[in-house]
């Protein structure tokens, strides 16, 4: 079992080699995997923090935290994701965990919001958030919104 560092960190302070691993996995998970043709680079990158989790020098797992009034009146945290090599391992639950942190120490009090997609809705009640909308299609993908208080 690989050790994950995670690490939170401003647009600002990645590096050339970090940011391209994290559009790199990102590509290969959204757009390849999930066979989901949509814009991932939306000009919110740069206003966020990245949580990383990488092994050997490669980034494996990854979210983006926005403040809030970036795209909810609460924080967010999105664009999730883990290869498949880093899945069904509990480094899902360990990224979101340091997610959540991070949010609550960066905004607290002020609650988190995900675009979470549906699949996925147990495993984030698992991690206190409940369900606050109901399904809707995200890039053809279905997806409810979710809420930490």
């Amino acid at each position: 079992m690989p050790e994950f560092t995670w690490t939170c960190k401003t647009f600002d302070q990645l590096s050339r080699d970090e940011l391209y691993a994290i559009l790199r996995l990102r590509s290969a998970v959204f757009v390849v995997e999930q066979q989901c043709v949509y814009q991932d680079v939306d000009n919110f990158d740069q206003a966020a923090h990245h949580v990383l989790g990488p092994t050997r020098d490669d980034i494996t797992c990854y979210a983006r935290l926005l403040a809030p009034d970036t795209k909810y009146r609460t924080a967010s945290i999105g664009r999730v994701v883990a290869n498949r090599a880093s899945r069904r391992r509990g480094y899902g639950k360990e990224l979101m965990s340091f997610a959540i942190k991070q949010c609550e120490e960066l905004w607290p009090g002020l609650g988190i919001t995900i675009s979470a997609q549906q699949y996925l809705e147990g495993f984030y009640q698992q991690l206190g958030f409940v369900t606050a909308s109901s399904p809707y299609l995200e890039d053809d993908i279905a997806h409810i919104k979710m809420m930490r208080s």
